[in-house]
């Protein structure tokens, strides 16, 4: 009877766990491909001509406008996908990983004006670190000895294929600890958080991505909304696109590429966790800069092709050797 139920239901390609993986980093990698591409057209961008050339200089509003596309974008997807399906999250889980990713970005933006730029790599490729420690300390999670070794290798490969040399900053080299360094850990601190919150909402409340990505966002965009009318810098950015309507086509295509890579984050969160996650935004950054060299025809360097090696090794060995045993105790 049993195996009569079993047979009977049809299975389809998205049951794979290997083709979720794939939809999931190949979502990732495109949307934040072109959003990178878009980001650096809205903010490098001279408007105007002459005298009257003018930068872009609203990023909160920027970051406001994304969230509250993104959090549309999710009702959406819950309204026509998972119709009245009750979400039983509690509301403060929610606000804890929008704050925490608030922070975590203003922390890293605010730390880049403060330390040299190796410093500055290793804070963006460790994010995977504090999801880890995090997870095995606040959650007890356990993770298998190879993810620990497969973590620690596509760290170092972005580290290494990242890092620059640069003789200028010799001067800022004089210092062992300063604020930068430790608005970076509040920034990877802040991450682990978010993971771990994350996390417990996956275990918990088996959250869906998309009621995941609908609060955080609208959570975010109360935080900014506030922050954006207390400094009045809406105010100016509404002025700005009155002297330079062209830019806005560029911003709603560039919050509707963050909602789609928004989207498939979420449902890597959600299909494999938070940990998977991270190594997947870590290693974004790298696949994009080395389809760049590729395009380009750009010299790489011995230390980039060992970076490069790293992170394909650690990231095969992860596929391989990196799942969590099947029994799991909670």
């Amino acid at each position: 009877m049993a195996a009569g139920k079993g047979a009977g239901k049809p299975t389809s390609p998205w049951d794979n766990m290997r083709i979720r993986f794939i939809v999931c980093f190949l979502g990732v990698f495109v949307c934040y491909f072109y959003y990178g591409i878009l980001q650096e057209t809205i903010t490098r961008g001279d408007y105007g001509q002459g005298d009257k050339k003018e930068k872009f200089r609203f990023a909160r509003t920027l970051v406001l406008i994304q969230c509250i596309i993104s959090a549309l974008f999710a009702k959406i997807l819950i309204q026509f996908f998972e119709g009245s399906k009750p979400d039983l999250t509690k509301s403060w889980l929610y606000g804890l990983c929008s704050l925490s990713y608030l922070g975590a970005m203003v922390s890293s933006n605010s730390a880049l004006q403060y330390v040299n730029y190796p410093t500055q790599v290793l804070g963006k490729s460790c994010k995977p670190i504090p999801v880890m420690i995090l997870g095995v300390t606040i959650l007890r999670k356990k993770y298998p000895l190879a993810k620990y070794l497969c973590v620690l290798l596509i760290v170092g490969g972005v580290a290494l294929f990242l890092y620059k040399p640069n003789k200028s900053s010799a001067v800022a080299d004089d210092h062992v600890f300063g604020f930068g360094e430790i608005l970076l850990l509040v920034s990877l601190t802040l991450d682990g958080l978010t993971g771990v919150a994350q996390d417990h909402m996956r275990g918990r409340f088996q959250t869906s991505a998309n009621h995941m990505m609908l609060n955080i966002n609208m959570w975010s965009t109360l935080v900014l909304g506030l922050a954006v009318l207390w400094t009045g810098e809406v105010w100016e950015f509404f002025s700005f696109t009155e002297r330079h309507p062209s830019i806005i086509y560029n911003i709603l295509l560039f919050g509707l590429t963050s909602a789609l890579g928004q989207t498939f984050i979420f449902m890597t969160v959600v299909y494999f966790g938070p940990l998977t996650c991270s190594i997947v935004t870590t290693t974004r950054k790298f696949f994009t800069i080395l389809g760049s060299v590729i395009l380009f025809g750009n010299v790489m360097t011995t230390m980039q092709w060992v970076g490069t090696v790293l992170v394909f090794l650690g990231l095969g060995l992860d596929a391989k050797f990196g799942k969590a045993p099947k029994k799991t105790t909670h």
